[in-house]
């Protein structure tokens, strides 16, 4: 048995998906289900009896310490989070409370019930922890990529929030003795993302004919990770890692983002060559710059690859075409999306920004 926190989330309900595509150890599924929380990404599994949804808040140590006691997990993962940047920036106590007061919640929940295991249980009991590669701040053209030793500057509110999450957990190992783990991860795409993220947000507007808006000049770089490959690196940090390590997750794409949108639209042209208008790109509107904007981010794997065996199985071309198909075909999924409280966001966040 696992505990998983933030399950019904992007990356969190793709690892729940695929742990139990190849595996018959059930999770107990705790999740706020806040507006990026969707159980929709969670459907097929509805009447599987290795899955048990639990809605719940990470920052409730009375409902965390009652779950573990209940079906003693051997570990758990932790990708509750507030993971916007934008939202950050027009709302950062969300993200104080979620990622620093929840993640100190959670880990003095979990303390207690690790200090009460013994044997094999407690040795052999992991804590694993899922960050992003925002924590270290930002690179210029010529730095070198991130690596598990690069210092902390973060740059936004969701990044030292995050980085505050990530200190806590190391403070909980030394001090305490609780085996965790850390994973910093790049920019994930793919199936069931929330689409304010800019590649699922491309995609719909591309589809109802609305602007593609693109922060300033376009040339922000990010290394892209296909959501699958982030699944799969967590799985062998979860069984090999060292205890107290940090292992930094990439896929070794760096992309402008006008160059990810000029792809999204070359293959939307291709596959749907009857709509319009084609070609998409004629939608893109640059528009005035998000504040504090990271310039390049860019992660170094090659200590998991090293030290795990872990490598990414897909490129970004084979990655974003299986994510263009994906939105194309489910289209319900994407419906059910954009109606409600996502539609105000994008026109609060983008619909007065022309620059």
């Amino acid at each position: 048995m696992i505990l998983i926190t933030g399950g019904a989330g992007f990356i969190g309900a793709n690892f729940v998906l695929d742990w139990l595509k190849d595996r018959d150890e059930p999770i107990i599924n705790l999740d706020k289900l806040t507006y990026a929380g969707n159980l929709h990404n969670l459907a097929t599994l509805a009447d599987d009896p290795r899955h048990e949804f639990v809605h719940g808040d990470i920052g409730d140590v009375n409902l965390v310490g009652a779950l573990l006691a209940q079906h003693r997990p051997r570990a758990v993962i932790n990708f509750a989070a507030e993971s916007h940047v934008d939202r950050s920036i027009h709302g950062p106590e969300d993200f104080v409370q979620t990622n620093v007061v929840g993640t100190f919640h959670l880990l003095s929940a979990v303390r207690t019930y690790w200090e009460n295991l013994t044997g094999d249980d407690k040795n052999s009991f992991r804590f694993l922890h899922v960050s992003t590669d925002e924590v270290y701040g930002s690179l210029g053209t010529e730095d070198p990529a991130f690596s598990e030793t690069t210092a902390y500057a973060p740059n936004s509110p969701y990044s030292a929030s995050k980085a505050a999450s990530d200190h806590l957990v190391r403070a909980w190992h030394h001090t305490y003795g609780l085996p965790v783990l850390t994973t910093n991860c790049s920019n994930n795409y793919g199936p069931y993302q929330f689409p304010e993220k800019l590649i699922p947000l491309m995609i719909m507007n591309a589809l109802a004919g609305k602007p593609l808006p693109v922060y300033g000049d376009g040339l922000n770089v990010r290394d892209w990770l296909y959501v699958g490959d982030h699944c799969s690196a967590i799985r062998a940090v979860l069984g090999q890692g060292k205890v107290g390590e940090v292992y930094n997750i990439g896929g070794w794409n760096e992309k402008t983002n006008i160059e990810v949108i000029h792809t999204l639209c070359s293959i939307l042209d291709q596959t749907l060559p009857a709509s319009a208008p084609v070609p998409h790109a004629q939608l893109i509107q640059h528009i005035r710059d998000r504040a504090g904007h990271d310039r390049r981010y860019a992660i170094d794997a090659r200590k998991i690859e090293r030290e795990l065996g872990w490598l990414p199985k897909e490129n970004f071309e084979t990655g974003i075409r299986k994510t263009v198909e994906w939105y194309l075909s489910h289209q319900d999924w994407v419906q059910n999306i954009a109606s409600g409280d996502y539609r105000h966001w994008v026109q609060k966040n983008y619909g007065n920004t022309a620059s």
